[in-house]
């Protein structure tokens, strides 16, 4: 299974590679191949945690000068995201406050969340990819208690408009309201 998803997305960052090579350099596209890879392996093979996500997000980001590279990345990585199903873009999914619709859906397994994440506008779409690997598979109380550093250091922040960096704060803030319910309802079963 991850050998079919790796030859899928081999195939599919080969082609970005391809038709954007001249306006995103060679840099930017190894940078996005390898950001796939270690998304892959890392976070299902082992147990990674938030500030080590945050990490490797703000060297792949700083690997890049140019804030246009920066954008391209973005689009590439809400490209890269699976999409949501019909069945989670529900209203109670519905992040309020984003000039663009952005759904996040979540499910708990093993007291590990689970997100799911789609927008309709692409770089919001990346922004979103980036929060989503952030929380992944960690545990509620690690999301309550983590710094998203990686925001403020990749310049995210500096480089959005008013009405997105309005957007990304409610993504956060959903994310943590997930965690929040999960933990409350982890500790009531115990």
């Amino acid at each position: 299974l991850l050998w079919h998803y790796l030859a899928h997305h081999q195939r599919h960052t080969t082609k970005h590679i391809e038709g954007n090579s001249a306006r995103r350099g060679t840099n930017a596209a190894a940078i996005h191949l390898r950001t796939i890879i270690q998304s892959i392996t890392l976070n299902t093979l082992t147990a990674v945690t938030i500030n080590e996500i945050q990490d490797e997000i703000i060297e792949e980001f700083c690997e890049l000068d140019d804030w246009m590279d920066r954008y391209q990345l973005l689009i590439d990585l809400g490209e890269e995201q699976a999409p949501l199903p019909d069945s989670d873009k529900t209203d109670q999914n519905l992040i309020d406050g984003c000039q663009s619709r952005v759904w996040i859906a979540c499910e708990e397994h093993d007291g590990r969340l689970d997100f799911r994440a789609e927008s309709d506008a692409l770089i919001v779409k990346g922004i979103v990819s980036l929060v989503i690997r952030v929380v992944n598979h960690q545990t509620p109380k690690d999301i309550l208690d983590a710094k998203l550093y990686f925001i403020d250091k990749i310049g995210l922040t500096e480089h959005l408009s008013p009405t997105r960096s309005n957007g990304l704060l409610a993504m956060i803030k959903q994310v943590r309201m997930y965690a929040l319910a999960f933990q409350t309802k982890l500790e009531e079963d115990k």
